[in-house]
């Protein structure tokens, strides 16, 4: 990574989609505030796009499966990875991420994307301690159920893809039959809110990008991811009583608590 690149990235100019509340951080002060003296590894600015389909009964959104000798083996993913200096927007850095995200999904599945139709809805940062922490905006779009067909994966990087209904992808994670890593599992959660491309994307439109900043910790053996709004987020203290923006991950079943405000 050049060491002008997350530089280059960082402009005070207003981001040009409708969707961006100005009252928001940008995506460069979280990773600006991430990049403490207490963290352990560098962020990587990264992209990944949901992409939905509808079919005769429901939504389904595309999962990839990542081959074992990658990073996040064999999870299943949403396409996505780095952004490379290739996809800079000079000035805008998140049209840079939906160009980022497009090639991704290009190299990863041959599918044609584009990025004027992906709407932003979240990021999310990883716990310091992460081996290689991919700060990651979070996109969604819609394709047609005929374009849906055009997946290739390369059995390198990827070796399988399947299409499921967000609250089917959730089942099967809780009965052991595919992995998801929280960020995946949290947007799975969200859009299984809705059962059409169309209801799904307007709804993401109109809320604000939602930024995670993930500290894990431990219960009764069972790994906690927590985010802000979560009583023990600051201390990474899960008994602390209190309100709760949490995902408890057991073997046989993931829990999801937000104490609404």
């Amino acid at each position: 990574m050049p060491a002008n690149f997350v530089t280059q990235l960082r402009s005070d100019k207003v981001i040009r989609q409708p969707m961006v509340h100005m009252d928001r951080q940008s995506p460069h002060q979280v990773w600006d505030h991430h990049q403490s003296p207490d963290s352990t590894t560098d962020i990587v600015p990264a992209a990944t796009v949901v992409v939905l389909r509808d079919n005769a009964e429901d939504m389904e959104l595309l999962l990839l499966r990542r081959s074992a000798k990658v990073v996040f083996a064999d999870m299943w993913v949403f396409p996505g990875g780095r952004i490379e200096e290739i996809d800079i927007v000079p000035g805008d850095e998140l049209a840079t991420a939906a160009q980022a995200a497009t090639r991704e999904a290009k190299e990863e599945t041959q599918l044609n994307l584009n990025p004027e139709t992906l709407v932003w809805f979240s990021h999310w940062t990883p716990p310091a301690i992460t081996p290689k922490r991919f700060s990651t905006f979070f996109f969604a779009t819609g394709i047609s159920t005929k374009n849906s067909m055009d997946i290739v994966v390369d059995q390198a990087e990827i070796t399988d893809y399947v299409w499921l209904p967000p609250a089917r992808a959730l089942e099967l994670r809780n009965a052991g039959k595919l992995e998801l890593a929280p960020p995946t599992w949290m947007t799975c959660n969200l859009l299984s809110r809705w059962n059409s491309v169309e209801a799904s994307l307007s709804n993401l439109e109109t809320k604000d990008p939602e930024f995670y900043e993930t500290q894990i910790a431990q219960s009764e053996g069972k790994p906690i991811a927590m985010w802000v709004g979560d009583a023990g987020y600051l201390s990474s203290d899960p008994s602390i009583p209190g309100r709760r923006h949490r995902l408890t991950m057991g073997n046989d079943e993931y829990i999801f608590e937000h104490t609404e405000t």
